[in-house]
């Protein structure tokens, strides 16, 4: 277990490092390359946004270990912590200081977090997913996509940015149900052979492409405020969705519903904070564009 949260704390790390360098890059891109194939070759021409794409895969490898080794339920909503991080890394690659207040917030957020870890003490659960699961959730998980990004083509600015983070984030979150799974054929005694026979390991690489393309649409859309709130919280609870419905996992029930909501509550609160800073509101400098 200590391992798991080791590694969810570098996967945050470096997915928080990684939204910087990418907005800043997606920001330079014009409207009329959004929802386009054409926003990516844009992209890929800024040495900004491929050094972005290095911390994902380092994010990529350090959560397949995480999850290896620990519930899902446990790793994903680790990555809570993603905003204030990012928020953290922007104000020093823009020089802004961050006011007391948002460093109150980044506490509460990471207070809320220790909070609903200890309170639904997520545990147990399989390896792997057994029988039909898959059939269901990736049906619901698709009208669910659907919906999102079918209202964010009616919108602009920081609603559209808002509704495509959270579409990224059930993307990222079934990323991570698929890759558990495909570690899993690993770990029951089939080997390598059965991980690189899986449709899991595939599919993985499927939606978290999928993920990728939306988050950068997301970035371009709105501002970072806009953007990481769902993304980041969207993915927790996503994540527990499908650590309880596909993997077993089980969380405490009962009373302990009560400080769970309240844990909620306070990442909720930091979050709503953290969007007043003048870096997440946007009224701080832009950083220099970038050439090219």
């Amino acid at each position: 277990m200590v391992i798991s949260v080791l590694f969810a704390v570098l996967t945050a790390l470096s997915n928080g490092g990684a939204s910087v360098l990418q907005r800043r890059a997606a920001r330079t891109v014009p409207d009329s390359e959004a929802m386009r194939l054409s926003l990516i070759g844009h992209l890929l021409r800024r040495r900004t946004w491929l050094a972005g794409v290095g911390l994902v895969i380092v994010a990529a490898l350090c959560q397949a270990v995480a999850l290896a080794t620990g519930p899902i339920a446990v790793v994903q909503p680790i990555f809570v912590i993603e905003l204030p991080i990012t928020l953290l890394l922007a104000g020093f690659a823009m020089r802004v200081r961050l006011p007391r207040r948002s460093w109150y917030a980044v506490l509460a957020m990471t207070l809320g977090l220790a909070l609903g870890m200890a309170s639904a003490a997520p545990q147990g659960g399989g390896t792997s997913v057994r029988g039909m699961l898959w059939v269901p959730a990736l049906v619901l998980t698709g009208i669910f996509e659907a919906t999102l990004i079918g209202a964010a083509l009616g919108t602009r600015g920081n609603a559209r940015g808002a509704l495509l983070g959270l579409a990224a984030a059930c993307g990222y979150a079934l990323t991570a149900a698929l890759m558990k799974d495909a570690m899993g054929r690993l770990e029951d005694g089939g080997g390598a052979l059965a991980l690189l026979t899986s449709w899991q390991l595939y599919a993985t690489a499927a939606a978290g492409v999928g993920a990728l393309f939306l988050l950068q649409n997301a970035l371009q859309a709105g501002m970072l405020v806009a953007v990481q709130p769902p993304l980041t919280l969207g993915d927790a609870v996503i994540s527990v969705l499908y650590g309880v419905t596909l993997f077993g996992e089980q969380l405490r029930t009962g009373w302990w519903l009560l400080p769970e909501l309240l844990a909620l509550g306070v990442v909720a609160a930091g979050s709503v904070e953290l969007a007043r800073s003048p870096l997440a509101s946007g009224t701080a400098p832009p950083p220099p564009r970038e050439p090219g």
